[in-house]
């Protein structure tokens, strides 16, 4: 199935020379970056001048890796088909449905892998993979349990990047008569290990390799999918690993009125009365929630990860990121559906579609939506020593280029702001994981056709 990776073994000392850096919520002129044979930084040098000899020049912005939080990769297929005509999120699933119906660990590998790829193109160096497509079609586990998140794991190997699979349970069909939960449909039951026991049993089976790229936390696919009463294990799973543990949170009113109607309170209410949030939990979406609801998540410290080009791609909402923010819970960003595989443009939309709900400017600066994406990104995902470019930390980095059609013009002070504000993920121009190249000057290093590898993994599929 996997390819081997374009490089394998410890990475070779070297040295990088940043035209512009962000370092600490600031941009730098003249950055040299040190990274060890241990894949990470071991010296920032600011002021440096020309590139010293021997020093591989990135001219641009360099910026952490972006950390995509939320990524369900097989949606990818998804792209133009789930935008002809009109439908709801609803109809939306339906086609989803299918695409699942038709995966194999083989095709979610060559799926996976041009996937991650892509997200490698536009800067992302780690992401969080909210996996729930775990067996074979009618709920038969694949000789290997795992094999639907192995297969992941490799693909984000050999496209250089890192991940943390997010292995979910999914256990019901819908809340059903007072909470009890619906038996899984048709199409859910390759989604179902019966009973969050069993979902623990094989979770605690996956390997995660000893590469070094992959973690593995655990997800609550949602309230809906959970019934109430196999909510603990899940948590204990998580607290057991110091795991991340995510969650599908009110990104539908129905399942707002629904949770209500089988419990008489919110997702948010539920999933407070039985443990589940805490500083190492991120509820993904939050778009329609109560006064209650955002206390909740920011009293506990909770994550919340942002996907906005999902969230207007599906006509969700626009949640209240502002509120929760000031309330105490930390924001990250995710592709989700993948619509675009693009954290520039998920950062911009939270601040532009801001704008529009309130008609003021002004929510986020650009280095609070640069943290969302890289460092406040990674600890959601589980990975704390990345995100920032200082001595010890992974040497996961980025280049935006500054002199593209979109991001030509501004002082070299405001280019954090050219960066958020107008560049795309086609402005990346080197994207380094572990201190390896894994893009340079818009060339992925060991998928040399990115589109053609998104085009025959995705024709597989249709």
């Amino acid at each position: 199935m996997p390819a081997a990776p374009a490089e394998a073994g410890p990475a070779p000392a070297r040295t990088y020379w940043c035209a512009y850096a962000w370092l600490n919520g600031t941009v730098e002129p003249e950055v040299v970056v040190e990274t060890g044979a241990d894949g990470r930084i071991t010296a920032v040098r600011t002021g440096a001048g020309a590139p010293p000899q021997g020093a591989e020049p990135l001219r641009g912005l360099t910026l952490p890796g972006l950390a995509n939080a939320h990524s369900h990769a097989f949606h990818r297929a998804l792209r133009g088909a789930v935008q002809v005509g009109s439908g709801t999120f609803w109809t939306w699933r339906e086609l989803m449905y299918q695409v699942a119906g038709r995966l194999t660990p083989d095709s979610a590998y060559a799926l996976g892998r041009a996937v991650y790829a892509e997200m490698a193109l536009a800067g992302i160096t780690c992401v969080g993979e909210f996996h729930y497509l775990h067996h074979a079609p009618g709920g038969e586990p694949y000789d290997d349990p795992n094999a639907m998140g192995h297969a992941l794991i490799a693909a984000a190997a050999d496209a250089g990047i890192r991940i943390t699979l997010l292995d979910t349970a999914y256990l019901a069909s819908g809340f059903g008569r007072g909470g009890r939960g619906e038996p899984p449909n048709r199409q859910q039951l390759r989604f179902s290990d019966g009973t969050a026991a069993a979902w623990a049993e094989r979770a605690s089976a996956l390997r995660t390799g000893d590469g070094g790229h992959a973690r593995a936390g655990a997800a609550i696919h949602s309230v809906r999918a959970v019934p109430a009463r196999e909510l603990g294990p899940v948590v204990e799973w998580a607290e057991e690993r110091s795991a991340p543990l995510h969650v599908h949170l009110s990104e539908q009113t129905a399942e707002n009125d629904a949770c209500h109607q089988a419990h008489g309170c919110t997702p948010t209410r539920l999933l407070a009365d039985h443990g589940v949030l805490g500083r190492r939990t991120t509820a993904v979406h939050a778009t329609h929630l109560t006064d209650e609801d955002i206390k909740l998540l920011g009293d506990a410290s909770a994550g919340v990860c942002m996907c906005p080009t999902t969230e207007r791609d599906l006509a969700d909402g626009i949640g209240p990121a502002p509120r929760l923010e000031r309330a105490g819970a930390t924001l990250s960003l995710g592709s989700d559906s993948h619509a675009v595989v693009d954290l520039l443009e998920e950062a911009r939309a939270m601040e532009l579609d801001e704008r529009l709900r309130t008609r003021t400017r002004g929510h986020w600066t650009a280095a609070q939506l640069l943290r969302a994406a890289t460092e406040d990104g990674h600890r959601a995902l589980g990975w704390p020593e990345a995100g920032r470019l200082e001595a010890g930390m992974l040497a996961d980095f980025t280049t935006v280029s500054l002199d593209s059609v979109r991001t030509v013009g501004p002082a070299p002070r405001m280019a954090a702001e050219a960066a958020v504000f107008a560049a795309t993920a086609a402005d990346i121009r080197h994207t380094v994981v572990g201190g390896r190249h894994v893009v340079r000057d818009g060339r992925h290093a060991s998928v040399p056709d990115v589109s053609a590898s998104l085009s025959e993994a995705i024709g597989a599929l249709h």
